[in-house]
C-alpha cells in the first residue's frame, strides 16, 4: 500500500514572506564580503601540511569544518579546522550588523537565506578543497576510553584535500578504502558515542522528513532523510569540540553555552511506563539514553518510545556566562550530550559560534576576551533563541505545506502507518507514514506502537493542514 506521491511546484516564497526573510543583503554588506581579507593574517601558523578533508551534505557550499582524525596509541588525535569568520567580518561593520539581525542561516527546500553574503559564506570563508583558508584549528587528544586529555586552539591557515558527502564515506568504509585522514573516524565516533551514553546523553532517532525535488524541481515529495553511521561519526567530532568549548568557557566564567536541563523525574517515569505498556524490556541499570540507543531501529514500538523520549529533552536554551557568577551544574549542563556544551563549529551558519570561538581563543592564550565579544554576549542569548525559533518555524511550515500539497489529490487514499503518539488531552493521536514521509494527526488510531492503515481525510493547501483516519490496524501492537 506504499506509493511514491509527488506534488507540483510549491511556493516556498510564501513562507519566506510570512517570516520576513530575504536572501538579499544591503549593498554595503555585499561590498564588504567581496573585499573581505584576513584581519589576523600576520599571526597565523601554517598548518597546510595537515591533510584535511570535509564531510557535508551533497551540494553544500558553506563548508564550516574540515577534519583529520588519526589513531594515537590506544586513543585518537583530532584536528578540526573551523572557518575563521571573525577574521573576515569587521566588528560593527555592515556584515556584522546584518548578521545580528539574522542570527543564523535559514534553510528551505529550494534554497537558503544565508547568515552572511554568499561571496563570504560560499567563497572566501568556506573551507573548499584545494584552497588555502584562514581557520581556527582545534587539536584535541582523546584517550582510549573517550576522555579528553589535551586541547589546543590556534589561528591557522589550512588546505582541505578532498570533499566528501556521507554516502561517499560509507561507500569507502564498506570497501575498506577510507581516506587516510578519516580512517580512524569510525572507531573514534563509536568510542565517543559510548562515552557520552555512559554520562547520560540522550540520542533521539525520530523521523527526519526531507523535502526533495523531482523532475528537475518541477515536483516535490517527502522522504526519510538518509542517516548513515558516517553522519553519527562526523557528529561526534563536532560534539567533542563543542564540549571542549563549553568546558573552556565554564571554567573561565565567560561565554555562551547551549543548555538542556536534566530530564525530569516525570519524563523518565513516563518513558518507563511506555516501555512497560509496549512490552519492551528496560535493562537493569541502563540510563534513559542507553535504553533508547539499544532499541531496534525497525520496530514500530521504537518510534513510539522515541516520541515519548523527546520529553526528556525539554527546556533547551542559551546561557550567557557572567564573570564572577557561581553556576550550579544543572544551570550549565546540556543533558542531551552529557556535559557542558557550546555551539562552536558552524560560524558561517550560526552567529553565536563566532563569539564562542573568540572567547576560547582568548582564554586558552591567556588574553582578555575582546571588548566587542564581551559586550555582545548578553544580547546573543536572545538573538540566538529568537533565530532558532524562526528557523524551526521555517522548517515546520515548509514540511506542513509540502505535506498538504502532496496529499491534496489523495483524499480517501490509504497508506500504511505506525502510531507515534496516543491521544493526549486535546491533542489527537499522531501517525507516521513512511512513503511519502508524512507525520500527521489521526482519528480512531489504535495504541502507540501499533501498525495500521490510515485514510487521508484532510489536505488543505491554504492552511497547510492534513489529517488521517485509521481504517484498519494489526490485531495487536507489534512488539
Amino acid at each position: 500500500m506504499q506509493r511514491r506521491v509527488f506534488a507540483p511546484t510549491i511556493d516556498f516564497d510564501r513562507i519566506r514572506r510570512e517570516l520576513d526573510l530575504t536572501a538579499d543583503f544591503p549593498p554595503e554588506a555585499t561590498a564588504e564580503a567581496q573585499s573581505a581579507a584576513d584581519r589576523f593574517g600576520d599571526g597565523r601558523v601554517d598548518r597546510t601540511a595537515i591533510e584535511f578533508v570535509t564531510i557535508d551534505p551533497p551540494g553544500s557550499k558553506d563548508l564550516d569544518q574540515a577534519l583529520h582524525v588519526v589513531a594515537d596509541g590506544d586513543g585518537f588525535l583530532v584536528h578540526y579546522a573551523i572557518a575563521d569568520v571573525a577574521a573576515l567580518v569587521e566588528p560593527g561593520g555592515a556584515i556584522d550588523t546584518e548578521s545580528h539581525e539574522r542570527g543564523q542561516t535559514m534553510y528551505f527546500p529550494d534554497g537558503s537565506v544565508p547568515l552572511h553574503p554568499r561571496p563570504l559564506s560560499e567563497g572566501i570563508g568556506s573551507l573548499l578543497p584545494d584552497q588555502v583558508r584562514p581557520a581556527v584549528l582545534w587539536t584535541v587528544r582523546v584517550d582510549g576510553s573517550g576522555d579528553v586529555v589535551a586541547v589546543d586552539v590556534e589561528r591557522a591557515t589550512i588546505r582541505s584535500r578532498e570533499r566528501f558527502d556521507y554516502a561517499d564515506v560509507m561507500t569507502a568504509y564498506d570497501a575498506g578504502t577510507l581516506h587516510p585522514s578519516i580512517a580512524a573516524l569510525p572507531a573514534f565516533g563509536r568510542t565517543r558515542r559510548d562515552w557520552s551514553l555512559q554520562r547520560g546523553a540522550v540520542q533521539l532517532d525520530l523521523p527526519d522528513q526531507e523535502i526533495v525535488p523531482h523532475e528537475g524541481g518541477r515536483a516535490w515529495t517527502l522522504q526519510m532523510a538518509p542517516r548513515t553511521p558516517a553522519d553519527d561519526w562526523n557528529a561526534q567530532v563536532s560534539l567533542l569540540v563543542g564540549m571542549c568549548a563549553g568546558d573552556i568557557q565554564r571554567k573561565a566564567g565567560i561565554g555562551l553555552l547551549r543548555t538542556v536541563p536534566p530530564a525530569s523525574d516525570q519524563a523518565i517515569t513516563e518513558l518507563r511506563a511506555a516501555a512497560q505498556h509496549l512490552g519492551v524490556t528496560w535493562a537493569d541499570g541502563a540510563s534513559p539514553g542507553e535504553f533508547l540507543a539499544a532499541l531496534p531501529a525497525d520496530a514500530p514500538t521504537t518510534l513510539a518510545l522515541m516520541t515519548v523520549g523527546a520529553r526528556l529533552m525539554r527546556g533547551s536554551g542559551y546561557l550567557s556566562l557572567e564573570p564572577g557568577t557561581d553556576y550550579r551544574d544543572a544551570d550549565v549542563v546540556h543533558a542531551g550530550v552529557g556535559g557542558v556544551y557550546a555551539h562552536a563549529t558552524a560560524p558561517l551558519r550560526r552567529l553565536g559560534d563566532r563569539y564562542v570561538t573568540e572567547v576560547c581563543l582568548a582564554v586558552t592564550s591567556g588574553r582578555d576576551v575582546p571588548d566587542w565579544v564581551a559586550a555582545a554576549l548578553g544580547s546573543l542569548r536572545k538573538t540566538m533563541a529568537s533565530s532558532d525559533q524562526r528557523a524551526s518555524t521555517a522548517e515546520r511550515r515548509s514540511v506542513d505545506l509540502t505535506e498538504a500539497v502532496v496529499l491534496a489529490d489523495q483524499i480517501g487514499a490509504r497508506f500504511d502507518a505506525v502510531v507515534m503518539r496516543d491521544p493526549n488531552g486535546e491533542r489527537s493521536a499522531e501517525v507516521f507514514v513512511s512513503a511519502p514521509a508524512i507525520v500527521g494527526p489521526c482519528a480512531d488510531a489504535p495504541a502507540a506502537g501499533a501498525a495500521c492503515t490510515v485514510e487521508v481525510t484532510v489536505a488543505d493547501t491554504e492552511s497547510a493542514v492534513i489529517g488521517f483516519r485509521a481504517v484498519a490496524s494489526a490485531a495487536q501492537s507489534l512488539r
